[in-house]
């Protein structure tokens, strides 16, 4: 089959300041797992091939769906620099991320969702980023594409990372943080070779709402490396789609309710004082705000602002008690010890 992606492809694949980075390659990883996101995943693959560099390449990397896997390999034949390889590891998101680490060519390792479009400088900007020597992992804003391409009046900018986005209260600008947001992510092959690579004991597993590997990992790598530092640029940026089952009101909790097993495992792993900082300064400083912000519009007769208000309220709650939930689990959020 003839793909697509020749015709979108430009004439010349250098790009600006990335051919400066140190470091050579880059390999960006596209995991997925389900033929329901198949136009989302062909769409994702063309943002990224546009931007790689000669020697680069993209990783579509299938999680245990062997009718995905063929149609896969049949769509992007043809491509060179397109590779499909099946997930040796267990099913779910952190094992076909360390599939792609294990099988990738390059020394960057990228990661894009599969319902991601990659930003015309995303590449780029964070292999420049990564050129300097104390940086290891870096991460790019996720700004969502709403359905209708309008945001709910109803869903507080807080809670974007429900759907997988950036939030309020992250950095505007350039900053060092804990870790990324796992849906356009970048590391030096550095980290893996000191701290290891994604937990299987954590991640996504199909459509269930917990995940926090990236943030374990760069925790570890901070342990193993004080002085490495992860980035986030807000400058460079993906584009997510949410879907309308992410807009129902119970996604919306039972996606907090997973976010808070999933920090308990974090801080179970890692120590609650690197798992839960950065949670702190959230519901100390970001959400209070934030509340009375829509408590105001409340009060001025507008009941998406009662609604966002109560959503906040639920969602620090329903955290709250996965993570009790979490710490009185045994084994990992995927049942093994």
């Amino acid at each position: 089959m003839q793909p697509f992606l020749e015709q979108q492809r430009p004439a010349a694949l250098g790009v600006g300041g990335a051919d400066a980075v140190k470091g050579g390659t880059a390999t960006v990883a596209v995991c997925t797992y389900t033929v329901h996101r198949w136009d989302d995943l062909t769409a994702a693959v063309g943002s990224v091939v546009r931007q790689l560099r000669p020697g680069d390449e993209c990783v579509v990397v299938i999680d245990h769906n062997e009718e995905l896997r063929a149609r896969a390999e049949a769509w992007f034949d043809g491509e060179p620099s397109v590779r499909v390889v099946a997930s040796t590891g267990p099913r779910g998101l952190s094992g076909a991320r360390n599939t792609a680490i294990a099988t990738a060519r390059g020394e960057v390792v990228a990661f894009l969702d599969d319902d991601a479009l990659a930003g015309d400088q995303w590449l780029p900007g964070m292999l420049a980023a990564l050129a300097e020597t104390d940086v290891l992992a870096v991460g790019s804003a996720a700004l969502p594409r709403w359905p209708q391409g309008r945001r709910p009046a109803w869903f507080p900018p807080e809670f974007d990372w429900v759907v997988g986005c950036s939030y309020g209260g992250l950095p505007t600008a350039r900053a060092d943080v804990r870790n990324m947001i796992g849906a356009a992510m970048a590391f030096r092959r550095e980290a893996f070779e000191l701290a290891g690579t994604f937990s299987t004991d954590m991640g996504r597993l199909g459509a269930a709402p917990t995940g926090c590997e990236e943030t374990e990992l760069c925790i570890r790598v901070r342990r193993v490396r004080p002085a490495a530092r992860v980035v986030y640029l807000p400058e460079v940026s993906v584009r997510h789609r949410v879907t309308e089952d992410r807009l129902r009101r119970r996604y919306f909790l039972r996606r907090c309710l997973g976010e808070g097993r999933s920090k308990a495992w974090v801080s179970r792993l890692q120590g609650a004082g690197a798992g839960l900082a950065s949670e702190r300064d959230y519901v100390r400083k970001v959400l209070p705000p934030a509340l009375l912000r829509e408590l105001r519009r409340g009060l001025r007769g507008d009941r998406d602002g009662l609604a966002a208000a109560f959503l906040i309220v639920a969602g620090v709650l329903a955290a709250g008690l996965g993570f009790v939930h979490g710490r009185m689990t045994r084994g990992g959020l995927h049942g093994r010890v």
